[in-house]
């Protein structure tokens, strides 16, 4: 990338025709892309815009602050001047932004290397400025005379992202302020800061540091209540959908990311509610899970699309068959029915002890079915298909026989004579 005229105005020399599937490798050459692609109102115009990138057809890019000026070419050798714009920050938007990028010597450090550090961006967001642009932020204006993204503007801002890709300044100088002159205000602002404030008493700043406990502890009753909690939503919020225009980063499967995003949402509002509800202070915190038993909650969520089972049941390290058995068992137990099916324990005797005497005493005499040991905690039913396994937190689960395998009847039951009866049931 090459080319400068002066500080607020940058012109680039065309850039030679695009190979490979994407335009932007950075996060923030493909945030630009996606504002372009959720703004165009048709996305017949944005594969032509973006062959016409991929081809060579836009010529030098000509960047002022507010604005992107370039001449592209179309398929029949017309031209046309194509022009996007982007809001400039004023200037006590400017002075927030700055005051935020010298707070932290990392923000500057990625600038001098040429990257767009995510948490500026983040906290510029939080502070109501936006750098990088998002939908209807990009306003075109065409020769062509069309009304919304023409294939012109589009070719225009696919090659606007390799530009980005390679210097984030680019973005700045649209925003309003050149490279030089942004840098010169950065070392300004950092300098003042590393200077110690003249008459600046030591007391003064060991009050800065905080509010004295007696101070706090006296304003107790002066401060004002707690805002009332907010209103839980009946049903988490529905993820937005990541098929786009944008070729997806190598090894990244839009359809999986959808499918997580959901998850997060259902567990996320599963999580205030339970914070919100009375006595939620008493509840339990979710246990930490392997990977293992992430990729089995997840398959046992709810309809789960071929294709993401068959990636949960390689990264799980299960074959599908044996997938489908973990997410039966997770859904009657979660993860201490998980446990049960693929673990084997072995109770000490004390606990082996206790075990048998639940088992002679679940039944009367006459009703007591025969049973043999299975392994260390499992006793299969003779004469029949059922079985019943201890877990290690006493509780006993039924397991049947189907096709030669042991499978789950059913959920646990501290009494091993009702579990053995849901086994019974779901065999008959």
């Amino acid at each position: 990338m090459s080319g400068y005229a002066h500080d607020d105005e940058r012109t680039f020399a065309a850039l030679p025709p695009a190979r490979g599937s994407g335009f932007a490798r950075t996060w923030w050459g493909r945030a630009w892309l996606k504002a372009l692609e959720d703004t165009a109102l048709d996305g017949r115009q944005l594969k032509k815009g973006r062959k016409h990138a991929r081809e060579g057809a836009v010529g030098a890019v000509a960047v002022r602050p507010g604005r992107i000026t370039a001449v592209v070419r179309d398929d029949d050798g017309s031209s046309y001047r194509s022009d996007v714009l982007l809001q400039e920050l004023s200037a006590d938007e400017w002075d927030r932004l700055l005051d935020l990028a010298v707070e932290s010597a990392g923000h500057i450090a990625a600038l001098l290397d040429h990257e767009m550090p995510p948490h500026l961006v983040e906290d510029a967001a939080a502070a109501g400025l936006e750098l990088l642009p998002g939908i209807g932020d990009l306003d075109p204006q065409c020769g062509c005379e069309a009304w919304d993204h023409c294939p012109h503007t589009a070719a225009l801002c696919y090659q606007m992202a390799r530009l980005l890709d390679e210097d984030p300044f680019v973005l700045l100088l649209m925003r309003g302020r050149g490279e030089r002159a942004l840098l010169d205000e950065l070392q300004e602002r950092s300098a003042a800061r590393a200077a110690p404030a003249a008459g600046d008493s030591a007391e003064e700043e060991v009050e800065a540091g905080g509010v004295p406990a007696a101070e706090a502890f006296a304003a107790r009753d002066i401060l004002p209540p707690l805002p009332a909690p907010p209103t839980l939503l009946s049903a988490p919020g529905v993820p937005p959908s990541l098929d786009t225009e944008t070729d997806p980063a190598p090894g990244v499967d839009p359809s999986a990311l959808e499918f997580l995003a959901a998850d997060a949402a259902g567990r996320a509002h599963r999580l205030l509610a339970d914070a919100l509800a009375p006595g939620h202070e008493r509840t339990a915190m979710e246990p930490s899970l392997t990977v293992g038993q992430d990729a089995v909650r997840l398959a046992a969520a709810g309809s789960v699309p071929s294709g993401i089972a068959a990636r949960l049941a390689t990264g799980s390290g299960r074959r599908r068959a044996e997938l489908d058995l973990a997410t039966r068992a997770w859904r009657y137990g979660g993860a201490a029915a998980l446990s049960v099916l693929e673990e084997e324990w072995t109770p000490d005797a004390e606990a082996l002890a206790r075990a048998r005497t639940l088992l002679a005493e679940a039944w009367e005499d006459a009703d007591r079915p025969v049973l043999r040991p299975a392994g260390a905690a499992r006793w299969t039913v003779v004469g029949a298909e059922a079985q019943l396994r201890l877990g290690e937190d006493g509780r006993w689960w039924p397991y049947r026989k189907e096709r030669g395998h042991w499978v789950p009847a059913g959920p646990a039951d501290p009494d091993p004579a009702a579990a053995l009866a849901a086994a019974a049931a779901g065999e008959d």
